[in-house]
């Protein structure tokens, strides 16, 4: 299996598949020990874990025992909470991150009331006022494609189902899907419109 480290907490939503029939989904502790069920009876399983937040493909470290495993994802999430200490205020949840502009885009926010940071937290708050959910869409349209690109790539109607997802064409995704098993359709359709059912 191969895909990003876990840095994910235990109780992350994600979801695996042996090939294209479902494993599990759910926290992400129980959904490993499932995946560490089915390598146990079939080693030669081909096994996928996806987070739910990203589609993107998890690795596991399915060695050792339950409690093993626990204890690392809860290192893991450990690390992810706490993250680098550095600049910013913590306990307001206020983080800093790099910030690259023009020397006219430093000029502008030099002037405005309450100086750059507040500047700039002003503008984001604008644009997510306006955004229409337009950023949510294409986060779903990403997520629902990066599952797709690691599981369902060499299936019939791919490449048309892609582009009917990322016009945000649902019938006509649900239409090139048609003939995947359902399990595959299912995730895909939660990922990309928050859908439960089996579409």
């Amino acid at each position: 299996m191969t895909g990003t480290i876990v840095t994910e907490t235990s109780s992350r939503p994600s979801t695996a598949f042996d090939g294209l029939r479902l494993v599990a989904s759910g926290p992400l502790l129980h959904v490993a020990l499932a995946v560490k069920a089915v390598l146990k009876k079939d080693p030669a399983a081909s096994v996928l874990t996806f987070d739910d937040a990203t589609g993107s493909v998890i690795d596991l470290d399915l060695r050792g025992s339950k409690a093993d495993i626990a204890a690392r994802l809860a290192v893991t999430e450990r690390a992810s909470e706490e993250g680098p200490r550095g600049r910013g205020r913590p306990k307001l949840g206020v983080v800093a991150r790099e910030v690259t502009l023009l020397p006219r885009h430093w000029e502008w926010l030099s002037l405005q009331r309450g100086g750059a940071s507040h500047a700039l937290r002003r503008l984001v708050d604008e644009a997510r006022r306006n955004d229409g959910g337009g950023s949510a869409a294409r986060a779903a349209q990403e997520r629902a494609y990066r599952f797709l690109s690691g599981l369902a790539g060499n299936l019939p109607g791919f490449e048309e189902a892609s582009r009917a997802l990322f016009a945000g064409d649902k019938a006509r995704f649900a239409q090139h899907m048609a003939e995947w098993p359902a399990d595959v359709r299912a995730y895909a359709l939660r990922l990309g419109w928050g859908e439960t059912g089996g579409g």
